[in-house]
């Protein structure tokens, strides 16, 4: 009998420090909402926000985003400017290892940057790395790869050499697609070097398992530099596009963080959950694209009574619940290198007046009622605040013009994948969030060269060359004074209109400790932790 109470009381004993010890044994893993499903994990063919979540997870560039979006050292510990602002040194940490243990070298960034350059590539973010030099001719084939101006001075040492001084050049280094690969995995593996159980990283994660449209896993990497200071074991992205059943998701507490939201919850949710959701103004800009390669949207007159006609005081305050700002401009307020950006003329007009002058200008080119019809497709990336948006514009087209305005949705990969890929449209929806802040970035969509994000084809000599001196001149208040002049020139021609200053809304649990608000929406989980 008394064996039999000893057995009893170690097994309590056992028992209860089992239960004791099971928080301390359990997982850390953060669950997150991605709004869409990535159309691609290489780094060097990348182009939007949700696939960059993911590789700022998997990988780390030679700077990085602290949590506040403060560019600090990444994989390279420190770095120094030639007194002309041309040439960076970048010393890499010592202790810098790739996923599977190599050393990360550098060797591996002059790898990096010349494949993003190769056109054989075909990089459609190759351009934010121009300000390299003879990076643009590498890229157009006019020079070899060996040419551009990277180059490994040791192992450790990376000498990267610049056509002219760019003040915002560590920001483009923490974009995804200045993202290094491993030479080696990519030379052994091709293509495949993106796929679970192949890839080779170098950030605070690795990638564990993808199903597509259903999940993407990451877990800690071993081998991170700074593997100690990471506070999670596991993050699960999410690829829902559908932004009702990512809230109730949020409610059922199976997702810690979920990306846009609808904004005609954000008064529901607040009562509900409070400081648990996030409206964080951004540098960002929502805006319509026309196809100014076709009529009649090569009409100067029509791509802008359509854009007029377009109230977006009501877009933001009936759509958008406050959450966002009409738009009169391209680039958005709070660059503090650019100032006030150059509106559109119409913007100091009332909405009434507008309308006016618009049906003028409409029936001068000839189409609307009067005229020749108007037949409008309007294609919008799925996402009920873009439906609803698309939906009230087609509303107040048809009430302006008398167009017939059909809408069509796509996944937001294959939405973009078509404007990308050079397909034909008459209007499409489009957002743009700063890579950096310079007003540059939100410019240069339109410049003809730019094959990738000037989804309207737009072609201007004059807004080309004023875009162009500015790269060439170097006094500041020179440069703002030519790109003001060439976003003037933009927003008289409208080959895109301006809609919206985004902000982005976020859903954060309390359990998710280390957020921080921030303008350049930088959130990388290796800052993030649990609290249960």
């Amino acid at each position: 009998m008394a064996s039999l109470k000893l057995n009893l009381r170690a097994a309590a004993l056992i028992g209860s420090l089992l239960i004791g010890a099971s928080p301390a044994l359990a997982e850390a893993v953060l669950h997150r909402g991605n709004a869409g499903e990535p159309q691609t994990l290489d780094q060097h063919h990348t182009s939007i926000n949700i696939e960059a979540f993911i590789l700022k997870d998997l990988y780390e560039g030679l700077t990085i985003y602290d949590a506040s979006a403060k560019i600090v050292p990444g994989v390279a510990e420190t770095w120094e400017l030639s007194d002309d602002g041309t040439v960076y040194t970048f010393k890499l940490r010592a202790d810098a290892k790739w996923s599977d243990g190599s050393p990360v070298t550098a060797e591996d960034f002059v790898f990096s940057f010349r494949r993003v350059e190769d056109p054989k590539t075909a990089a459609g973010y190759a351009n934010i790395l121009f300000p390299i030099k003879n990076a643009e001719k590498v890229n157009k084939g006019e020079l070899p790869t060996d040419q551009l101006g990277v180059k490994a001075i040791d192992e450790k040492t990376v000498e990267i050499t610049l056509e002219r001084p760019t003040p915002f050049f560590l920001e483009l280094l923490a974009h995804q697609t200045a993202l290094p690969v491993s030479k080696a995995s990519v030379e052994k593996n091709g293509a495949d070097f993106v796929k679970p159980g192949v890839m080779v990283s170098n950030g605070a994660f690795t990638l564990q398992a993808h199903v597509p449209n259903d999940s993407l896993t990451v877990v800690k990497n071993a081998n991170y530099w700074d593997a100690a200071n990471v506070k999670l074991d596991k993050v699960v992205f999410y690829p829902i596009d559908d932004q009702a059943a990512s809230v109730r998701r949020f409610e059922a507490k199976e997702m810690d963080l979920v990306y846009n939201f609808s904004a005609d919850q954000i008064d529901r949710l607040r009562t509900s959950y409070g400081e648990q959701v996030h409206v964080s103004p951004s540098l960002a800009t929502y805006y319509y694209a026309f196809d100014t390669r076709q009529e009649p949207y090569s009409d100067v007159r029509v791509r802008q009574a359509l854009s007029m006609a377009v109230d977006r005081d009501f877009l933001a305050k009936e759509i958008y619940a406050g959450s966002q700002l009409p738009a009169y401009s391209m680039v958005p307020p709070g660059i503090e290198s650019y100032g006030e950006p150059s509106k559109a003329e119409f913007g100091t007009l009332s909405q009434l007046d507008r309308e006016d002058k618009a049906i003028a200008l409409m029936k001068e080119a000839g189409y609307g009622e009067g005229g020749k019809p108007l037949d409008i497709e309007l294609r919008y990336n799925t996402n009920p605040n873009h439906e609803r948006v698309a939906t009230a514009v087609a509303d107040m087209w048809k009430n302006t013009f008398g167009a017939k305005v059909s809408l069509v949705n796509l996944d937001v990969s294959s939405h973009y994948a078509y404007l990308q890929e050079g397909g034909k449209f008459n209007v499409a929806r489009a957002g743009w969030q700063a890579d950096y802040a310079d007003a540059e970035n939100f410019l240069a969509l339109s410049v003809g060269s730019n094959k990738t994000f000037n989804y309207g084809h737009f072609e201007n000599a004059e807004f080309d060359g004023l875009m162009k001196k500015s790269y060439d001149e170097q006094d500041p208040a020179a440069r703002s004074k030519l790109m003001h002049e060439a976003e003037a020139l933009l927003m008289k021609e409208q080959p895109i209109a301006p809609l919206l200053t985004q902000a982005d809304l976020w859903l954060v649990a309390s359990r998710v400790k280390g957020w921080a608000d921030n303008a350049p929406n930088e959130h990388l989980s290796k800052f993030l932790s649990i609290a249960e």
